[in-house]
């Protein structure tokens, strides 16, 4: 009789300890299955990750092509270098992004693998305990091997449940943790998405401005390159040269008269009225021949002024054209197929 009660007490404790079994295995099963999930979740923000990372490689290739190209012809450089201070600065984020996302995997499936070593042992304790109870005084059938029995590494039942405890309770955290990486990598993946397009388009607007006001300004001075003020003093200059020929004659006439009056002899050698008008006209036809030839030389300092000026504004121009062409084409050709989607 008290055999049959030990055997009846035994058979219930055996009950018991499969339920605490099945319980476990539930809560682990679920929280296996809740990790996998998550896992999976991760995986595919780790490849959200990368293909961002992999969309920032153009859009920084064509602004480091623009400054390569410029080399200090545009005026947008300022706003070039922002723009590659910004794609580089989400780039490296994206980077510490993956990084974090590849450990917080490694971690998930550091989880997995105790959960699963947990499931199983669990499974083998429980089929054991499922052929115990199966087992009676009628079926067992006694061999050597049941004769010594080896105690192994025991653990209490409380260190048992910690165990599973312990599995289960690492397995919420990385879920937990988990979860929270993807909220804030979305956050961020959305973020740096609207930085790169709304840096884009302050370039893009910059580089309009700057097109439109260096077509302006070439416009400008290409219409002061007008060559018929250089050639109106050419012109100028060649008829002061034709009346300063035509005073100049008269002069030596003038003054031949004068020379060969002073020969007179004597008493003849009077202020007459004629010797006076050629005294008059002499300095009369000196002062203007003078000023001819200050406006002369007014005239080539003008037109030396003039060339200067026009071979300035045609080197002016000049650089417009070639600004005009590394915004315009250069620049404009390696941003056109920039265009940033969201990540």
């Amino acid at each position: 009789y008290k055999l049959l009660i030990a055997f009846l007490v035994n058979n219930w404790k055996e009950c018991q300890r499969l339920r605490d079994i099945q319980y476990l295995r539930e809560e682990l099963e679920r929280r296996l299955e809740e990790v996998l999930e998550e896992t999976e979740a991760l995986v595919a923000f780790r490849t959200r990750v990368e293909r961002a990372l992999e969309a920032c490689s153009d859009p920084l290739r064509a602004t480091l092509l623009c400054l390569e190209e410029s080399r200090g012809l545009t005026r947008c450089e300022r706003e070039l270098l922002q723009e590659m201070e910004v794609f580089q600065g989400v780039a490296a984020l994206l980077q510490r992004m993956l990084e974090q996302i590849v450990e917080q995997i490694r971690l998930n499936r550091s989880a997995k693998y105790h959960l699963e070593k947990d499931l199983k042992d669990k499974f083998q304790a429980q089929s054991i305990d499922d052929l115990c109870i199966l087992m009676t005084n009628n079926s067992f059938n006694p061999d050597k091997s049941s004769e010594k029995i080896s105690r192994g590494m025991a653990v209490s039942p409380d260190e048992w449940e910690g165990l599973s405890v312990v599995n289960i309770s690492r397995a919420e955290q990385e879920k937990a943790n988990s979860a929270s990486l993807r909220a804030l990598v979305s956050s961020l993946l959305d973020q740096t998405a609207c930085d790169m397009r709304s840096r884009l388009r302050a370039t893009a607007l910059a580089f309009q401005r700057k097109i439109q006001e260096t077509k302006t300004a070439k416009a400008q001075m290409e219409e002061h390159l007008v060559q018929s003020e250089v050639s109106s003093q050419k012109r100028n200059r060649v008829a002061l040269g034709v009346a300063m020929a035509e005073k100049e004659l008269p002069l030596s006439v003038a003054q031949a008269r004068l020379s060969a009056r002073a020969k007179r002899p004597g008493t003849e050698l009077c202020q007459d009225p004629a010797q006076i008008l050629l005294l008059a006209e002499v300095q009369e036809l000196t002062a203007h021949i003078h000023r001819m030839r200050t406006a002369a030389s007014q005239s080539d300092a003008a037109q030396q002024s003039l060339v200067r000026c026009q071979l300035e504004l045609e080197h002016n121009v000049e650089v417009k054209a070639r600004s005009l062409y590394v915004d315009e084409v250069l620049c404009g050709g390696h941003r056109q197929p920039t265009i940033i989607q969201d990540f």
